[in-house]
């Protein structure tokens, strides 16, 4: 059973509005936060799990315009008018992208202020308005201000003598108006302080109201934006405050690095992470209360036009709700899930004789990340290890895998850290680690010129009695102990002499003058990734031609490669049965008569970030399958580092296949099917067995 997602009429003739051949990533991206959208609008997920998607979504929005729109933006200033592959130009996209963007972001303050707002009073946890409180609640906010608030505040005022007050990125501001007995009417603004909480909470006696009636606890918040504008006359005193009314602003945030310029990679970054907050303006979102003279005064002086000013109820930037997930109700929220082991890691307390038994598949975030993090911290202690190596993408804070890599250098081991400081949003944290992985005496490199390093590799240099024995992890997801959590990736250890040796040369690669050109297992890009997928394909072709028995099943997060959209779209016409489980955004319109009839795209959206990338080839009974870190995408295939690896165990091969892809093709409880307009339907189950490819007892074995 099948239902549609909520849309507009706008939003479809936005979407079908494109070339016949592909649809529009940026419009396809914003299908994709659609569906997450989509599980804050689901009454089957928990309450707080719902608010959570909703701060997802719009966090997810905030990115959109800082990398996507402001690309679009750009290209429009620089009078570039060629189409994009899918037949828009930069401006007809930018109209089609704004076209599908205000009925869905009506949609959104919808539910917050008529579904999960009521919800979550229902339940005791109130968000309060100023006018809400009661007179203790007053009292107590009022000191709360006067304390904790107001010292830190500083406005700015804008007149003849001091210009406009600069406006850094998604920072919250209130533009206040005020009239002076001398001067008249004046501007100024007040920047909500990012060093204090947005959702101030108030003490649980003082919450009064509906309650959770199982427990009895409250918790009640007020919005900082409401707090500070209540008090705005203590900021101008002897001065009438007219009006007040928060506004955020939206800036480019794509660091621009001139790596053949640069004389110091890790400073030219540094650099750009300080500068990114300076980015030109791409949105202003205001408060529908904002009177018209105050938003025009806002984009004449953020040098911005009408088309870039979202109008929205109140209050702005709601990634902010994200905070009301640290609220202590386990019944409004997932099941916390505990992650385990693969039986073959429960009996070995030695990684390295169980790897040397054979290949350790670990799926996350069903198994526990806790094995890969052993692996470098064994490496560290173990006397015989004379090596370790790793690239390192995106680490998180307090990583337990950087700390590894150190104690390791302390430990005498020679120690090399690849760590991709060009990893966006994560460059100042990269930067923090790589600093300490210097100063602890690891040999740090910082990528290449030119090509992001996204693959994910470890390898460990150990002196055995029969000689030097190398082990690897090789995974499709990043070394970062917190989204292993929440994020499906696949990783797997192994000392096969033919792929630990391919690690070795791609690690001469990132950290030499290396030009290897060849691997004996490993998929490597930019040099023969897309080669070898190419001709993986193309053998499936003959196979169907041959035989009739071609099959394709891919997973991504993305597919955006229009050459490889075209192979597949020839491999459709010559009868291929091929199924993409495609997160994101994806340019390929499946079921086109003529085109891509045997086509069928799939989206799995749920609790866990679908992250896993699988390339499977049926190969006519002999089937070839890779995992790894690289999406279809023409900078992951063109412009990145990254690496497909082998799954040539049979029992894993199977374990994937059998296991994981047919549940994913099976799912009817969090499948969405990609229709040749672009839009999504989502699947129920109806009748049938509902079949959940996110339940942890569906996606391991023991």
């Amino acid at each position: 059973m099948t239902v549609h997602e909520p849309r507009t009429i706008e939003a479809v003739e936005a979407i079908t509005h494109v070339a016949p051949t592909y649809l529009n990533r940026e419009l396809s991206w914003i299908e994709f936060n659609r569906r997450v959208f989509g599980e804050a609008l689901d009454q089957r997920t928990p309450l707080l799990e719902r608010i959570k998607f909703l701060a997802i979504f719009a966090s997810n929005f905030d990115e959109f315009f800082m990398i996507r729109v402001s690309g679009i933006m750009q290209q429009i200033s620089a009078g570039v008018q060629k189409q994009s592959p899918d037949g828009l130009t930069p401006t007809e996209q930018l109209k089609a992208v704004r076209k599908v963007l205000v009925p869905l972001i009506e949609q959104e303050r919808d539910l917050f202020f008529n579904d999960l707002l009521p919800r979550l009073s229902e339940q005791g946890i109130h968000l309060l308005n100023m006018d809400d409180l009661s007179p203790r609640q007053r009292v107590w906010v009022d000191d709360y201000f006067r304390k904790q608030i107001f010292p830190v505040l500083t406005p700015l005022a804008f007149d003849s003598s001091r210009p406009f007050p600069f406006i850094s990125n998604l920072s919250l501001n209130l533009a206040v108006m005020i009239q002076d007995p001398q001067k008249g009417e004046l501007f100024a603004r007040v920047k909500v302080p990012e060093v204090l909480p947005r959702l101030i909470g108030l003490p649980a006696e003082l919450c009064e109201g509906s309650a959770d009636l199982s427990t009895g606890r409250r918790h009640c918040f007020v919005w900082i934006e409401q707090l500070i504008a209540a008090h705005l006359d203590m900021l101008f005193p002897d001065m009438e405050v007219v009006l007040s009314a928060p506004f955020r602003v939206t800036r480019n945030a794509d660091m621009e690095i001139e790596e053949d310029e640069a004389d110091d990679l890790l400073s030219s970054i540094e650099q750009g992470v300080r500068q990114r907050r300076f980015g030109e303006v791409v949105r202003i979102t205001v408060d529908n209360a904002m009177p018209e003279r105050i938003s025009s005064l806002l984009l004449t002086n953020l040098k911005i036009g009408p088309r870039d000013l979202y109008t929205v109820r109140g209050p702005l930037g709601l990634a902010d709700l994200m905070a009301l997930m640290k609220i202590d109700r386990p019944d409004l929220k997932d099941p916390p899930h505990m992650p385990t082991l693969p039986m073959v890691l429960h009996s070995s307390g030695d990684i390295f004789d169980t790897i040397r038994q054979g290949d350790v598949l670990l799926h996350h975030p069903y198994h526990s990340f806790a094995p890969v993090i052993d692996f470098i911290q064994a490496a560290a202690d173990d006397p015989h290890v004379l090596a370790i190596k790793q690239t390192l993408y995106r680490v998180g804070s307090n990583s337990p895998i950087v700390k590894a890599l150190m104690h390791a250098r302390e430990q005498g081991k020679q120690v090399t850290a690849v760590v991709e400081l060009k990893a966006r949003f994560d460059e100042e944290n990269n930067i923090i680690w790589a600093k300490a992985l210097e100063r602890a005496g690891v040999h740090v490199v910082y990528g290449l010129l030119g090509l992001k390093v996204h693959a994910k590799l470890a390898l460990v240099v150990r002196q055995e009695q029969d000689g030097i024995r190398c082990y690897a992890h090789l995974g499709t997801g990043n070394y970062n102990a917190g989204t292993a959590r929440v994020y499906t990736d696949l990783g797997m250890f192994t000392c096969r002499p033919e792929i630990t040796a391919d690690v070795v040369d791609l690690f001469n690669f990132l950290t030499a003058y290396s030009r290897q050109a060849t691997y004996r297992s490993l998929l490597v890009a930019p040099v023969t990734l897309r080669q070898r997928l190419v001709s993986l394909v193309r053998r499936e072709i003959q196979r169907q031609q041959d035989h009739g028995d071609g099959r394709i099943i891919f997973k991504m997060n993305a597919f955006v490669d229009h050459q490889l959209i075209d192979l597949l779209y020839e491999a459709s016409q010559a009868g291929v049965q091929i199924d993409l489980i495609v997160r994101g955004m994806c340019s390929l319109r499946p079921g086109v008569p003529g085109l891509s009839e045997s086509i069928r795209v799939r989206s799995i959206i749920g609790p866990f970030l679908e992250h896993s990338r699988i390339y499977y080839f049926e190969n006519g009974g002999t089937p070839v399958l890779y995992l790894g870190s690289a999406d279809m995408m023409e900078r992951n295939l063109d412009r990145r580092v990254e690496e497909l690896y082998p799954l040539d165990d049979p029992s894993l091969a199977a374990y994937v296949h059998d296991m994981l892809l047919q549940t994913y093709l099976a799912d009817n409880v969090r499948a969405h099917m990609l229709q040749p307009d672009g839009s999504y339907l989502r699947l129920r189950p109806g009748d049938a067995a509902p079949v959940d490819s996110q339940i942890p007892e569906r996606m391991i074995t023991a």
